[in-house]
């Protein structure tokens, strides 16, 4: 049986209809700037190098789940969390300077889960579901729509595929734990 690979701590927080209220722990993200639009696998392949080896001490770092990518301010981005043993402090250089470690402080987070291939229609239509389900909710989302892929889009079957779409809540309006 295959290693159970290492996903970002949460606790769930209250469950909706349509999605999930989760609180995620801080956590460590190796992420990269993408051309955007489709350009997903070029920012994979970067910080897969990072992870095995591309560092300082060509050290290899476990794989995580998801993989998860989002715009903002006109840019791409992807981003792999860290395994939770490692502080900034503990993890190695990226050789590419494009390859940014970055501290992600604790939040909560509304969460669409769905199967499937995820195009950019079907992700913007997903996403306007979200946002609505969220206000009907009287909840209030800040920042980009973040999509989470957690299985190998190449190598598994389309029915078989976990997905998330994340909107980050604000926190006043998401302190109900």
């Amino acid at each position: 049986m295959a290693e159970r690979i290492e996903e970002p701590a949460f606790e769930l927080v209250e469950s909706f209809k349509e999605f999930d209220v989760r609180r995620y722990h801080a956590n460590i993200q190796a992420r990269v700037k993408t051309d955007g639009g489709g350009a997903a696998s070029g920012g994979f392949r970067r910080v897969a190098r990072y992870i095995f080896g591309g560092n300082e001490s060509g050290e290899s770092i476990a794989m995580t789940a998801p993989v998860s990518m989002w715009e903002e301010d006109n840019s791409g981005w992807l981003a792999f969390t860290m395994p939770s043993a490692y502080s900034m402090d503990s993890l190695p250089e990226p050789n590419d300077r494009g390859v940014v470690l970055r501290e992600q402080r604790e939040k909560h987070v509304a969460v669409l889960s769905f199967s499937g291939r995820t195009t950019p229609g079907k992700t913007a239509r997903l996403e306007r579901k979200l946002r609505a389900a969220i206000e009907r909710e009287d909840l209030k989302s800040i920042g980009p729509a973040v999509l989470a892929v957690y299985e190998n889009p190449w190598t598994t079957l389309p029915f078989m595929r976990r997905n998330e779409l994340h909107l980050e809540l604000q926190s006043a309006s998401a302190s109900a734990s």
